[in-house]
């Protein structure tokens, strides 16, 4: 029995490193034809969001991430806004126009980033990395803005 757990948790904790692994190396190309590495962005604090142009939630929120990006992008915090790869790609270029979105947005066309993300499906989902790269947040749903802003106060310290 105690092997078992064992052999478990070593499977969870190689995972979990493979994971990160990938994440670490995952390179976004921006709707505006930009690169920008995850490994680049240490030493900020990074939220990734994966979102959809038909979500409602991910809609809705997206002010609220605007004001938190123009809030704490000074300090060293960045959002990268992934697009999931069925949503049209010129729906996702006119949403991030229109909306003005001031953080790099990309679109998944090929589903590469959301494989290397542990296979995304729902929207809207987020990870929060601290200035180490290491993930502190997974967030499945709509974020709580108190709770970010306050994790965001402690990170960016």
């Amino acid at each position: 029995m105690i092997a078992a757990v064992l052999l478990i948790l070593m499977a969870f904790i190689a995972y979990s490193l493979l994971q990160q692994s990938k994440v670490r190396n995952v390179v976004f190309i921006t709707i505006k034809g930009e690169t920008i590495s995850m490994s680049s962005l240490k030493g900020k604090v990074v939220l990734v969001n994966f979102w959809a142009t038909d979500c409602k939630s991910c809609v809705a929120e997206m002010p609220d991430l605007i004001k938190t990006y123009y809030q704490y992008q000074p300090r060293g915090f960045e959002i990268i806004a992934v697009a999931m790869p069925y949503d049209p790609p010129a729906q996702v270029v006119n949403f991030a126009t229109k909306k003005a979105l001031p953080f790099p947005v990309i679109h998944d066309s090929y589903a590469e980033i959301t494989q290397k993300f542990g296979d995304v499906k729902l929207t809207p989902t987020a990870y929060i990395y601290n200035k180490d790269g290491k993930r502190i947040q997974r967030a499945i749903g709509a974020l709580n803005f108190n709770k970010l802003h306050a994790l965001l106060e402690e990170e960016l310290r």
